[in-house]
């Protein structure tokens, strides 16, 4: 087995990587998967390198150390008490780093672990804080990790004007970079004058199995955000993050999140056969197992919830061949015809958003809602839809590929 070494871990080994850094006052921006191949927190690791000086730190959504179960739910401004420097909060009070925030810093360290999902906030904050240093002459530094769903590409593309706290450009659902190559695609993409440098990592396979994006038995799993549990949920997330957007549990309030969905009005067998005899062939590479759940929290708390896990963990699995996305959509489109009048779209407030469903927010657009809910929309529909955008995405995010 190859061994693979994170950006912040060559940062950390090679003090001719650190050299630039020398006297410049430096930020983190990192959650609590932000961590080294020991399992020290990145601001603990950098801190006690007495060639560095860290001035400051910022917390994306779910905190810096990691604080808040569900979306929405906000993080304080705080001093640390261990490195005394302000941690100031990028899901608080505001979004985007603060003038006053960014005069804190020369440059600024960004070491978040992704899911490799449009949706995942990181990767909006990581458009933001780029804005933000064009705007006041930072450098930012990306330290890269592993997209853990790998490669594949899928998803129709986040349509103009569909941008938001989960869709931080024109991105497919499964855009299949890395935080490194991304930070470069929002440069060439928003034409920004930033001095931006990235730490690759060294000996990232993104191809190999069994990990196919992680270093599976090689490098531990610690959640990104509280309910991203553990490689199975990074792999299902770019289908089963569209149950946010509906009034199916996702599986919030049980031991595996973003793994399953269901109800307690869902016939999960009747649900099966019907997305087998619709498009068996968007149920490859994965086992769909009927189960019963009760969520202790979030939708359905207390009721028991019939159900669909997707399970990506054992030998059936075909990195290629799993399509989540297209999966999910399925799911919905089969309950949709089994039970036309189902209310399936949640209408309340998502993201801050309250003008717009969530599943167009979540989606970039209305498509996916609209294929669903018309009777004669058939899967080809869909399928011809999202592969013209998965193709143009495959060609245009070429150029940015730093891992060959």
């Amino acid at each position: 087995m190859t061994h693979t070494q994170f950006g912040l871990d060559r940062l950390l080994a090679d003090p001719a990587l650190r050299r630039p850094l020398a006297g410049r006052r430096l930020a983190l921006l990192a959650h609590p998967a932000s961590v080294t191949a020991d399992l020290s927190h990145a601001l603990d690791a950098l801190a006690a390198l007495p060639d560095l000086r860290l001035t400051a730190a910022f917390g994306p959504q779910h905190g810096l150390r990691g604080d808040k179960q569900d979306n929405m739910i906000e993080s304080p401004d705080f001093e640390d008490p261990l490195h005394r420097i302000p941690v100031f909060s990028l899901y608080g009070e505001v979004r985007r780093p603060t003038d006053a925030m960014m005069s804190t810093f020369d440059v600024l360290l960004v070491d978040l672990q992704d899911l490799g999902c449009r949706i995942y906030t990181f990767i909006t904050t990581l458009r933001y804080v780029l804005e933000a240093a064009a705007r006041h002459g930072k450098s930012v530094w990306v330290l890269d990790r592993p997209n853990p769903a790998g490669r594949p590409v899928e998803g129709t593309t986040l349509r103009p004007g569909w941008e938001s706290f989960v869709g931080a450009g024109a991105l497919p659902m499964r855009h299949g970079l890395t935080m490194g190559e991304l930070a470069h695609w929002f440069v060439a993409e928003l034409g920004l004058d930033v001095d931006l440098q990235v730490i690759d990592m060294a000996g990232w396979q993104p191809d190999a199995a069994p990990g196919y994006g992680w270093p599976l038995g090689e490098r531990s799993w610690v959640n990104p955000s509280p309910n991203a549990a553990n490689l199975w949920m990074a792999r299902s997330y770019a289908g089963t993050v569209m149950l946010e957007g509906t009034t199916l549990s996702e599986g919030r309030g049980t031991t595996r999140p973003l793994e399953l969905f269901g109800a307690p009005d869902v016939d999960a067998r009747a649900l099966l056969a019907e997305m087998h005899a619709l498009a068996p062939a968007w149920l490859a590479g994965c086992r769909l197992r009927e189960c019963w759940f009760e969520p202790t929290f979030h939708k359905h708390a207390g009721k028991l919830c019939n159900g669909v896990h997707i399970h990506v963990e054992d030998g059936a699995y075909a990195h290629a061949a799993f399509r989540p996305w297209r999966l999910q959509a399925l799911a919905f489109k089969a309950l949709r015809r089994l039970q036309p009048d189902y209310p399936l779209w949640r209408d309340f407030a998502y993201e801050y958003e309250h003008d717009r469903l969530a599943i167009d927010l979540i989606n970039g657009g209305p498509a996916l809602r609209e294929w669903v809910d018309d009777p004669a929309a058939r899967p080809a529909d869909l399928d011809a839809l999202a592969s013209a955008d998965e193709a143009a995405w495959r060609e245009r995010s070429a150029p940015f590929l730093r891992y060959r």
